[in-house]
């Protein structure tokens, strides 16, 4: 059931002031001194502080803790190629996200391009601004590139999380889903439904986590990917079999683990019973999954289910990650976030998940506890343990693996977090509160 009405959520983006984000200026400007320093003369003190110190950058601005969420509106959500000035209210939505989860500031760039080229010159010309790029709701396959291209181009993070957002909640729950069925990631068969920009993500992911590309049997629109097929692109040519082995209803037959990022309906009851024991169920399509929870759950008692819905266990939510994520790199001063980070990242989530869950988390969603078990192999997104979990893991790989610019005591570094987090809550509270839209 719709927690609000079509109206309720027009009103919630349109009343008072339009839209969901706005700048605020955080120093006193109300002097004749202030003036002077926010702007001319003072601020040519800052300018040759930089001037002669690029990295004092990150001391009088706030680069290091900006970040731009580019657009071009080409896969926005479930609902396709609408433009970005239709995507625009999910990058705003996007930008409330960094703010409240991990206290990052926002500006969402929504640009008018469909030309691979076009969307990397922008992102490039950027770089001085922003500390970090999340990429966001640009469709497939000139997502892959754009984001290969800016990695490789760029000194600053660049995240596209439509690709590995979901890959690394899900690769948390996937390493809890192993350890709950005792099974071994080099040995499970991966049946994955549907073959865009997150399958794909998912996948590689997965296998840079251990699972043997031989053992993944991916699906499009046509059937399996394999190498008798001509109209497979690069990325989907990464994952094709030798053969073709059969519809999915053949394949998967004793698979371990079913990954769904495509429509519902795509699994069936018999085709979970066909699966080997307690099989791993991400059933990931919004709103509707591939196969409801509580079918799946009936056809196999036995079975681990993640959806992408709140209604259900193990909610597969973007949310944990990417806030926390830019955090730890950029905290660190990154200049990618490469596997390593991902990686630290998804087997962080997948440790928090096992500790005592508070009472108060468990409470949010109205439940009397939460344990360890295959009702609960994901931390919940409103967890405030995440950010202090997350953020330090993301940036110590950052740091072994020689792509910080900066070293964190992390013990000292969690303290932080605590403390910029309250600080930011206190600071928003009072605006927020100030409009009552009758929710």
């Amino acid at each position: 059931m719709a927690l609000f009405t079509k109206e309720e959520a027009l009103e919630y983006h349109s009343a008072k002031r339009k839209g969901k984000l706005e700048v605020m200026s955080i120093k006193p400007c109300t002097t004749q001194k202030h003036l002077s320093m926010a702007y001319s003369p003072g601020v040519a003190e800052a300018c040759r502080a930089i001037h002669a110190d690029e990295e004092q950058v990150y001391t009088y601005t706030n680069r290091g803790n900006l970040v731009a969420v580019v657009s071009n509106g080409t896969a926005v959500l479930g609902l396709g190629n609408i433009g970005p000035k239709a995507g625009k209210p999910v990058m705003e939505g996007k930008g409330v996200l960094f703010k409240i989860f991990s206290d990052i500031d926002v500006y969402d760039l929504n640009i008018d391009t469909q030309s691979v080229d076009e969307v990397v010159n922008f992102c490039k010309l950027l770089e001085p601004t922003f500390g970090g790029i999340n990429l966001e709701d640009i469709k497939a396959p000139e997502c892959f590139e754009i984001e290969r291209r800016l990695i490789q181009e760029m000194n600053i993070p660049v995240f596209h999380d439509d690709q590995h957002g979901t890959a690394i909640i899900s690769g948390a729950g996937l390493v809890n889903a192993l350890d709950i069925s005792g099974k071994k990631i080099e040995e499970i068969k991966v049946v994955v439904s549907g073959a865009g920009a997150g399958a794909i993500a998912c996948t590689r992911f997965y296998e840079a986590m251990g699972v043997r590309r031989e053992n993944v049997f991916m699906f499009d629109s046509k059937g399996l990917l394999h190498k008798g097929r001509t109209d497979l692109n690069e990325h989907k040519q990464h994952f094709a079999q030798d053969a073709d082995h059969g519809p999915m209803t053949e394949v998967i037959k004793g698979a371990d683990c079913f990954l769904g990022l495509s429509v519902k309906d795509m699994l069936t009851p018999e085709m979970v019973k066909s699966m080997a024991d307690s099989p791993i169920i991400f059933a990931c399509a919004n709103p509707d999954p591939e196969i409801p929870y509580d079918v799946a759950k009936t056809a196999r008692p036995d079975c681990i289910m993640a959806t992408g819905r709140s209604d259900y266990p193990n909610q597969v939510n973007n949310v944990l990650g990417f806030p926390f994520i830019f955090r730890g790199a950029l905290d660190c001063r990154a200049s990618v976030i490469n596997e390593d980070m991902k990686i630290a990242a998804a087997q962080a989530l997948a440790g928090l998940a096992k500790e005592p869950c508070p009472p108060d988390i468990a409470a949010a969603y109205g439940v009397d506890k939460l344990e360890y078990g295959i009702d609960y192999i994901i931390p919940k997104a409103l967890d405030p343990r995440v950010l202090t979990t997350v953020a330090p893991a993301v940036a110590k790989a950052a740091m072994d693996c020689g792509v910080a610019g900066r070293e964190l005591d992390l013990e000292q570094y969690k303290a932080d977090l605590r403390a910029t987090m309250d600080a930011s809550r206190a600071r928003t509270a009072g605006v927020v509160e100030t409009f009552d839209y009758g929710f």
